[in-house]
C-alpha cells in the first residue's frame, strides 16, 4: 500500500516525465480546461476515468459517487451538471456503471453495511430497483449475474433521472444538441460498452 510520501514522490515524476515529453503540457493544462465530455461515475477505486478512456488532463468533467446514482436532492451533482453544460459548453454526458459494484451488491443485501448510517441511506434508490426487477433479478441463477444486471438496470434508470434534471431540459428546449449516454465498464476485460442513450426529444 502507498503512504502519501509515496505518492508524493510518484507525483514528482509523472510531473518530471510528462514536462519531458512535452514542454508546454502544464501550461496548456494551467491556461484552461475544455473537456468535451461530462462523466458521472462510480467512486470505485478501481474504475480510473482517464486511464480507461486513454484521455488526458483536461478531456473529461468529472463527477463519481457510491454506485454512481443522480438524484434530484443531490445539489453536488446538480451543480456539476449545471456548470459542464452551461459553464463548459458540453454536449456528452457519460453516467457509467461497472460491474462487480460494490454499492449494487450491497443494496441486493450482500455484506451488512447496516452500521454505514450515510450509506444505507444512499442506497435506497438502487434498493427500490431491485424491488421493482426483482422478478428478472432473481431469476438469474448466480449472485455476480444478478448483481451485473442491478448495475445495468441502474445505469439506464440514472441516464433517465439525468434527463429530467432541469439543466438539461432547458438544453434541450434551447437546442442544445447534447446527449447522454449509460456505459457499463467490464473490470474482468477493461472494456466499455453502451447500454442506453438519451437526447432531446
Amino acid at each position: 500500500m502507498k503512504t502519501v510520501d509515496q505518492l508524493l514522490l510518484l507525483n514528482q515524476e509523472w510531473a518530471a516525465r510528462k514536462a519531458g515529453e512535452d514542454s508546454a503540457f502544464f501550461t496548456r493544462l494551467a491556461a484552461a480546461q475544455n473537456p468535451h465530455t461530462l462523466w458521472i461515475g462510480c467512486s470505485d477505486s478501481r474504475v480510473s476515468v482517464d486511464t480507461i478512456t486513454a484521455t488526458e488532463p483536461g478531456e473529461i468533467f468529472v463527477h463519481r459517487n457510491i454506485a454512481n446514482l443522480v438524484s434530484s436532492t443531490d445539489f453536488n451533482i446538480l451543480s456539476v451538471v449545471e456548470f459542464s453544460v452551461e459553464a463548459l459548453k458540453i454536449n456528452n454526458i457519460v453516467v457509467c456503471g461497472h460491474e462487480n459494484c460494490g454499492g449494487i451488491k450491497a443494496a441486493l443485501g450482500g455484506p451488512d453495511h447496516s452500521t454505514f448510517r450515510f450509506v444505507t441511506g444512499w442506497l435506497k434508490n438502487i434498493r427500490d430497483l431491485y424491488r421493482l426487477h426483482r422478478d428478472e433479478i432473481d431469476a438469474i441463477d448466480d449472485d455476480a449475474g444478478r448483481a451485473n444486471r442491478l448495475a445495468e438496470i441502474s445505469t439506464i434508470e440514472q441516464v433517465n433521472n439525468l434527463s429530467q434534471a432541469y439543466t438539461i431540459q432547458k438544453a434541450w428546449d434551447n437546442g442544445c444538441p447534447l446527449r447522454i449516454y449509460g456505459l457499463m465498464f467490464s473490470l474482468k476485460e477493461g472494456r466499455l460498452r453502451q447500454v442506453f442513450e438519451k437526447f432531446a426529444p
